[in-house]
């Protein structure tokens, strides 16, 4: 009888990782609808790939560009996703599980992946603010933030996850120290060599080491937050930020206490059912499987596969263990290990050593047959040798090519071919992902893709750890042919380089770099002095990512800005006052006038923003007028924040619903200081009237019975764009921040001279809505990071020191001397 005709049975997985996703992804491939399936995370979030949370932490990637399955995945599989509720005991005899909140889910099928905890150093102060793990999203947002506001971190741990964070903070703009108890850094994974090759390496960007450093305590400071580190030798260092990264243990707080049998985890059969229990599966870092618990990905995917094929109930399949290799990529530099890459009695060595080259390598053999190898820098020929280590094959006929790798053996009947034509079908290429070559060449060809980005989003190759990148890509040469593209084909930035508007953005961010000359430099600008198109560019870049550190240079700004008022046709200018939200007052009237009458300005127009232009004002003559209007000013010449257009809302108007005016000041007080890639508008209607033209700005705010609506990304220029819908929100507050976090991801992701309408072209709505609305964590400290911009901003019509304007150029200009003298005597 097929069992799978049956009723719909229930099955529910306790955590919502790597591992446990990848089970349900593979029953649902051989059993699909054999279960109503229930998921608890305790995170509150998707699942996502921690293994790129490095990237992350670095600025390279965003959260949501680590997602694996999106909330629309569990729906379309009718998968029923409790995310952020934490279990918290299961009762075997009623078979039922219960979270902190109550929330209770009957089971017949039970599959705990509850993954592993980061074990924390047991000294005092492990406990202190700034003190973190580096585990989930919610550590990487917590580093990020520390980042914004501290200047010195200490990363305790030089095993890979430990160099990740250092290299994340250090580009983050920290002063990073890594602490290690061990006599090398990465001792379980690289021998003494490669270990020291890869200091060096890191020492050169910018890192420091202290290595057989052991903690004895963290130090608080005045305010409660960790100031330091103390180690036994009694000597310390300063930290504001501390990351512990000294491994992990498997999560068994929810086993234990339902009573399954454990030792080091979980213990599993070879089915990767529970001994205790064969209504329970366990997978991933919390499983213990003949003695060992395995933390690498491409186990728990093996894992996973065999845990689905016995919950389909086939009933075939086993999980026999895994023999591991290590392929990395720490901060760009290549690793690998396998095996007995140490040596020892009985074993043989092959070293081929080039330290100024970067290049390291290491073959272990014992019996004619390679039992390990490390490889540093060079990691291409990786999966051969860890091919034949898992094999046992003799090497002794190939032993005098073997350090030269696969592609330099004749036997092989390859000689002379590519790598990806000497591989078969079914051979792995991305061992995180499980994804064969034949799988590869399919999506190629089916899906029409030549570029590396699509197959990492069709196929999931290179998408985790990236070491195998090089390989795909070959795979891509040879599949796609000449359509092979590396990356979206791009527009360079000017005729002064050949590197686009994102590459100067993410060469500024990652390489910390402070001038318009620094980046020059270090991306071989071909113009030494740059030209109008890109040096305004490089100023707003580096401004926006290195807000209170970039130096603001005036003359790479256009004459507008350099003159903080609008020049017009005649050669003079117009003025704008800023008025809160179209509001003013008499006495502010007054002074207009007064200015008007004084200063002979011929024009006074009202602008379709709700503001008073004052048009013909005489260059000389514009710091006198700043000063004598006493308003701050309008930026209406800028790249930043122009106005904020309302109407009277609620306030006075019989069919407003909410107060706009009120809204749209503290809006533009909260915003007005800012920069920003193009000129930005916003309004705020008080009712669906929509009367303060909402729906074609930057950012428009329509008030409803029951709060406010936002949309975003329109345009009333040459061509109307009507802004699209984002949120639905009830406080101002919330107002407040969507809007600013809206904003700020513009200015750190926009192109210079980009519109906010074409921005949301280029990244789409879901990207933003992604950002903004799915991720709390990531709104708010967008939110943070713009006040912090915007804070302390000088008003450039009354601050001109702080804000470097040059007022020699409000200098009226004298006749030479010379000059005067001939008047004279003509007179």
């Amino acid at each position: 009888m097929d069992m799978r005709v049956q009723p719909r049975g229930k099955l529910v997985m306790v955590g919502n990782g790597m591992a446990g996703v990848r089970t349900l992804e593979e029953l649902l491939k051989v059993a699909p609808g054999m279960y109503d399936i229930t998921v608890f995370g305790a995170e509150p979030h998707p699942n996502y790939n921690r293994i790129l949370l490095s990237p992350v932490l670095a600025g390279e990637q965003t959260l949501q560009d680590i997602v694996l399955n999106s909330w629309d995945w569990y729906r379309d599989n009718d998968i029923r996703l409790h995310a952020g509720k934490k279990v918290v005991a299961v009762d075997r005899a009623r078979r039922i599980v219960r979270a902190a909140d109550g929330t209770e889910a009957p089971y017949d099928r039970l599959l705990l992946a509850t993954g592993s905890n980061p074990f924390l150093l047991p000294v005092p102060g492990k406990d202190l603010p700034g003190v973190v793990a580096y585990r989930d999203i919610a550590d990487t947002q917590a580093m990020i933030d520390a980042a914004a506001r501290y200047r010195k971190a200490v990363v305790i741990g030089g095993g890979l996850l430990g160099l990740e964070a250092a290299n994340g903070l250090l580009k983050r703009g920290m002063d990073v120290s890594v602490v290690h108890t061990g006599p090398w850094l990465m001792e379980r994974q690289l021998d003494e060599v490669a270990g020291q090759l890869l200091r060096q390496s890191l020492e050169e960007r910018g890192l420091k080491f202290l290595l057989g450093a052991q903690t004895r305590e963290l130090v608080a400071g005045e305010d409660g937050r960790v100031a330091g580190v103390r180690f036994k030798d009694g000597s310390e260092l300063e930290a504001r930020l501390v990351v512990m990264a000294v491994g992990i243990r498997p999560n068994t707080e929810l086993a234990q206490a339902m009573g399954l049998h454990l030792n080091r985890g979980v213990v599993v059969h070879d089915t990767l059912q529970t001994v205790t229990d064969a209504r329970i599966w366990a997978v991933g870092e919390c499983a213990a499987h003949r003695g060992i618990a395995y933390g690498l990905v491409a186990p728990l995917f093996e894992q996973a596969k065999v845990a689905a094929n016995h919950l389909a109930q086939f009933g075939i399949g086993r999980y026999t263990g895994s023999l591991t290799s290590t392929k990395l990529k720490v901060t760009g530099i290549d690793l690998f290990s396998a095996g007995n890459f140490t040596g020892g009695e009985g074993c043989e060595e092959i070293v081929m050593s080039d330290p100024f080259g970067g290049v390291y390598k290491k073959l272990v053999i014992q019996d004619d047959r390679l039992v390990g190898a490390c490889l540093y820098g060079d990691t291409v020929d990786g999966r051969w040798y860890f091919q034949l280590l898992r094999e046992g094959r003799s090497i002794a006929d190939i032993r005098d090519k073997l350090m030269f790798g696969e592609s330099n053996i004749g036997d092989t009947g390859h000689e002379g071919h590519s790598k990806p034509a000497a591989m078969a079908d079914d051979a792995e290429v991305c061992g995180c992902n499980g994804v064969s070559k034949g799988a590869i060449c399919k999506a190629i060809q089916d899906k029409g893709l030549f570029t590396l980005h699509d197959v990492r989003q069709h196929t999931k190759a290179s998408a985790s750890c990236g070491s195998c990148t090089g390989l795909v890509e070959q795979i891509i040469m040879s599949t796609a042919g000449g359509d092979y593209s590396a990356a979206p084909r791009k527009k360079a930035m000017c005729g002064c380089t050949d590197h686009g508007h994102q590459d100067v953005r993410d060469a500024i961010k990652a390489n910390r770099l402070l001038s318009i000359a620094q980046v020059r430099q270090f991306m071989d600008w071909r113009t030494p002095d740059g030209c109008a198109s890109c040096r305004p560019a490089l100023n707003y870049y580096l401004l926006s990512t290195w807000p209170k550190e970039a130096r603001d240079d005036p003359q790479s700004r256009y004459i507008n800005e350099r003159s903080h008022a609008n020049i017009q046709k005649d050669g003079t200018y117009s003025v704008i006052p800023r008025m809160w939200g179209g509001e003013t007052t008499a006495a502010e009237l007054r002074r207009i006038a007064d200015v008007v009458d004084k200063y002979r300005i011929p024009t006074v127009k009202v602008t379709g923003s709700q503001r008073i232009d004052l048009l013909g004002v005489k260059k000389e003559d514009l710091p006198n007028v700043w000063k004598d209007i006493g308003m701050p000013s309008g930026h209406a010449y800028a790249k930043a924040l122009r106005t904020v257009k309302t109407c009277v809302g609620s306030e006075w108007c019989r069919f407003g619903t909410q107060d706009s005016t009120q809204m749209g000041k503290d809006l533009e007080r909260a915003l007005w200081r800012m920069y920003a890639p193009h000129k930005v508008k916003l309004a705020v209607s008080g009712c669906p009237r929509n009367c303060a033209e909402s729906g074609i700005k930057d950012v428009g705010v329509i008030g409803v019975d029951s709060g406010w609506e936002v949309y975003v990304g329109g345009n009333g220029g040459i061509k109307t764009e009507v802004a699209q819908f984002l949120v639905k929100l009830k406080t101002a507050a919330e107002v407040l921040e969507y809007s600013g976090a809206f904003l700020q991801l513009y200015r750190e992701e926009g192109w210079y001279l980009e519109r906010t309408v074409h921005y949301l072209h280029r990244v789409g709505l879901d990207h933003v809505k992604k950002r903004i609305l799915q991720d709390p964590q990531g709104r708010q400290a967008l939110w943070e990071r713009l006040q912090f911009s915007l804070d302390g901003e000088p008003d450039p019509w009354f601050e001109f020191d702080q804000a470097a304007v040059d007022g020699r150029q409000f200098d009226r200009l004298q006749p030479h001397p010379a000059a005067i003298s001939r008047e004279s005597a003509s007179a």
